[in-house]
């Protein structure tokens, strides 16, 4: 007997007051043969975190160890979240601490030499075949900051060339969900056609040079050919995704993302509105697939980290200088927690997400830390891992690692998770955190 089930389009849209809304999937748009076969796994996921200039880690780090261990003044605001995160203390950076920590934190590399690939990069080119952005950047400063102390980004390509970062949750919010126009299309592929045809001349012209140059150069001409195609890859995959529809996320209690934006020198700006904006963001980039991996600069190094609405005297690096001052170390971690309490914010809004019978939160495994800890040293890094639980994460509360474990170990744990682990050795790391994989 044939189904009376009506089905309803995917392409349903609500209609009213000159306004068109596009539906999530629903069961009804779905065939009941569907619907009686198992569910797709949804996709792994990750993000890398920086917290610039450390923390007070007086009043982070737990006195006690496992999964019911007293949550310390800035991690209170994590409470509800308990089983979904992991504290790790020991953890290391050894070519970390002082202002250049931001270089070596993802690649292990010191700031006067030649970066790597970053780990962001590497999840990337193993979850991002299928989404519109391979990876995302975000950061509180536009751009690199590449040469400065404050650098803007945590993401390098293959040849160590700083991915930029974008800091306007206005300009984002339009990258991932603002449909193209028909001239912004055509543009693109012209555009591409152009660039491409230069790009060939440009290699054939190297090419050549080839057989006129020392070893010294070629090695910088094979640098330069993999920065070639580097762009003509990302100029095709502009091309082939300007014919795709991009995601339109649920109206219902979303914030407004049609203003400008930016964190510093701007008057009115408060911090609060800006935080969740971004985690939002993040949220909804990774609940669209529009993409799969995330990196986001939360706090840079010297200036910034602070804001009217903290009600603090200093800004963030000063405060680190605390001199054992009482007041000094307060403000600091009253601004640890202010910030946690909005890591606790994203943590709810990926929590949130139902996807089958897990969430969002389930299926992305989290890292944050930062290049120096209390006092601008290379270790007790301000360490956390969260989520993931579905990727086969088991949190353990607070974690006491062995004295001096490699900060790359937290980053081959997740790599490993989101089934991206690179094959041998990576960066200085002694391999993913056992006690956080299931057996």
């Amino acid at each position: 007997m044939a189904s009376s089930r009506r089905l309803l389009s995917r392409r349903t849209l609500l209609r009213g007051a000159g306004t068109l809304v596009a539906l999530p999937y629903l069961e009804a748009m779905m065939p009941s043969s569907v619907l009686a076969a198992p569910l797709p796994k949804p996709p792994a996921r990750m993000g890398m975190f920086y917290f610039g200039t450390g923390m007070n880690m007086r009043q982070f780090t737990p006195d006690d160890e496992g999964k019911n261990f007293k949550l310390t003044r800035i991690l209170k605001p994590l409470e509800p979240h308990r089983g979904q995160f992991t504290v790790l203390s020991g953890t290391f950076l050894e070519k970390g601490g002082g202002h250049d920590g931001a270089y070596p934190f993802s690649t292990s590399i010191a700031k006067d030499q030649k970066q790597s690939i970053s780990p962001d990069q590497i999840a990337a080119e193993a979850l991002g075949q299928d989404t519109r952005y391979a990876s995302l950047q975000m950061s509180v400063k536009r751009g690199t900051g590449f040469g400065e102390q404050a650098l803007a980004t945590i993401a390098w390509n293959r040849q160590g060339v700083p991915l930029a970062a974008e800091n306007d949750p206005h300009v984002l919010f339009t990258r991932l969900f603002h449909p193209d126009t028909e001239q912004q299309r055509a543009q693109q592929a012209t555009q591409f056609r152009r660039r491409k045809s230069v790009l060939d001349l440009v290699r054939e012209d190297a090419t050549r040079l080839q057989q006129q140059v020392g070893s010294a150069d070629r090695d910088r001409l094979d640098q330069y050919f993999n920065s070639v195609r580097e762009l003509e890859q990302q100029l095709a995959r502009r091309v082939e995704w300007s014919t795709k529809s991009k995601p339109s996320p649920d109206p219902d209690g979303l914030r407004d993302f049609s203003k400008s934006m930016i964190p510093e020198g701007v008057p009115g700006f408060f911090y609060d509105t800006y935080a969740k904006l971004m985690y939002d963001l993040i949220a909804l980039a990774l609940q669209t697939d529009s993409t799969r991996v995330v990196t986001y600069v939360v706090r840079t190094e010297l200036a910034g980290g602070v804001y009217p609405e903290f009600s603090v005297s200093k800004d963030y690096h000063a405060l680190t200088h605390h001199g054992n001052d009482p007041q000094n170390l307060e403000e600091l971690a009253k601004v640890d927690t202010i910030y946690m309490q909005h890591w606790a914010y994203f943590l709810g809004k990926l929590a949130a997400v139902k996807e089958g019978d897990a969430t969002l939160l389930d299926r992305t495994v989290l890292g944050f830390s930062s290049g120096m800890g209390i006092g601008h040293s290379k270790d007790l890094l301000p360490t956390v891992i969260s989520g993931g639980t579905g990727l086969g994460i088991e949190h353990q509360g607070h974690l006491k690692l062995a004295d001096k474990t490699p900060l790359a170990n937290v980053w081959h744990t997740m790599l490993d998770r989101v089934g991206a682990a690179p094959a041998g050795s990576f960066q200085d790391s002694t391999g993913p955190i056992q006690a956080l994989i299931k057996a």
